[in-house]
């Protein structure tokens, strides 16, 4: 396994209908209810995906970093979280960089670090070591048995000046560029040019992707080749 390794992505959405969309067209396992993202005023539902986790976040309270989001571009994708190695050398290296940690917990069974979204653009990002490697508390203490067959493969940032966003989360990350995109076991991190630095796509691999895609169409989402629209997310179907 090679560190860092992509583990979650998040979708801020205005209304918990989402939760229930993704379950239903996608046809996902119940998610995980986490009573700890009420700290941050918001109820949530988290997916596993193989050892992998797809995320819901909807604010409950107007001051939430999420409304603010929201209010600032509606729902989309709001922050990507990446398994490390060495969370101590992880943050030291933010650190050196000047980037801003905004919330640091360090439990028995995982650390983690959300780094500021002004530093790095694009999304939050969180850095987590969990302990064992492979364990992830933010699953659910029974994610295995709640994991549909998939996994993620990628997302996708869009920036004026895309290399420059894809060299701050290089550098945070410790990952290695290639183009414009960052390489990982898991895929790649895209990185192409748009209008403002935001987290739009995410790639999964799923089994039985027609079917997914007639559902989404029944469901009345915006369906597009084999991307389906959700919450503002465009979400890449590739076969598993």
């Amino acid at each position: 396994m090679t560190f860092p390794r992509l583990r979650q992505l998040v979708i801020a959405s205005d209304t918990t209908d989402t939760i229930d969309t993704l379950k239903d067209v996608f046809g996902l396992e119940a998610p995980f209810p986490d009573p700890g993202v009420g700290e941050f005023g918001l109820v949530n539902g988290v997916f596993a995906i193989g050892d992998q986790f797809l995320e819901v976040v909807v604010p409950v309270a107007e001051t939430a970093p999420a409304a603010r989001f929201m209010a600032r571009g509606g729902p989309g994708g709001y922050m990507a979280i990446f398994e490390v190695e060495d969370i101590a050398a992880t943050r030291a290296r933010v650190d050196t960089l000047g980037i801003r940690r905004v919330w640091d917990i360090d439990l028995k069974d995982i650390c983690a670090s959300h780094l500021h979204p002004a530093d790095l653009g694009g999304a939050i990002v969180s850095v987590d070591q969990p302990r064992p490697a492979g364990e992830w508390r933010w699953g659910g203490p029974d994610w295995r048995a709640r994991s549909s067959v998939g996994r993620l493969t990628g997302a996708a940032l869009t920036s004026p000046d895309p290399m420059r966003l894809m060299a701050r989360w290089a550098g945070a990350l410790g990952a290695k560029g290639s183009g414009y995109a960052l390489e990982m076991d898991d895929g790649k991190i895209v990185f192409t040019r748009g209008e403002t630095d935001r987290l739009v796509a995410f790639d999964l691999s799923l089994p039985d992707v027609p079917v997914i895609l007639e559902r989404a169409k029944a469901a009345g989402l915006d369906v597009d080749g084999r991307s389906v629209w959700v919450a503002g997310v465009e979400m890449r179907l590739g076969q598993s």
